[in-house]
């Protein structure tokens, strides 16, 4: 037997969406990363970009567990003493919620450029609304998938 290798004319995208309200944020950036990548595709190829197309909506009502919403996130700008931060907390209640979600599911990714361009793959948007209607994504319920995906 030889072992299969799925090429760009075998791979079948879809588009998922997931509704982020109420669920655990490293639960929803693992299932998120691992649609990215089309691992839960029995043709699964680790070097091609075989991975759905992913739409996460309500991003800024996301839950943490224990005290993470003080973990400070770090960036530099490049100038000498240059160091940032804001809370995960700050950025949650900013103008941009949806980078928390982004950030996670990146660092969940491995590095290198598939991750890159399965990254633009996915779509984060803070509310309830998107503007992917004509590609009729399928609806992935992450929180009936495990009780723990969800925060009481």
């Amino acid at each position: 037997m030889k072992t299969f290798t799925a090429t760009p004319a075998d791979i079948d995208k879809k588009w998922i969406l997931i509704d982020a309200e109420g669920v655990v944020l490293g639960r929803l950036a693992a299932i998120v990363a691992t649609r990215l990548r089309g691992k839960h595709k029995p043709s699964f190829t680790p070097s091609q970009d075989m991975g759905d197309n992913v739409i996460v909506i309500n991003a800024d009502k996301i839950q943490l567990t224990g005290n993470k919403r003080m973990k400070p996130n770090y960036w530099h700008t490049g100038y000498p003493g240059g160091i940032k931060s804001r809370t995960t907390g700050q950025i949650l209640e900013g103008e941009h919620p949806e980078r928390v979600v982004i950030q996670a599911v990146k660092r969940m990714l491995p590095g290198g450029k598939l991750s890159r361009q399965q990254m633009t793959n996915l779509r984060v948007y803070a509310g309830a609304e998107h503007g992917h209607e004509a590609q009729s994504p399928e609806v992935l319920d992450v929180k009936s998938m495990n009780s723990k995906n969800t925060r009481s």
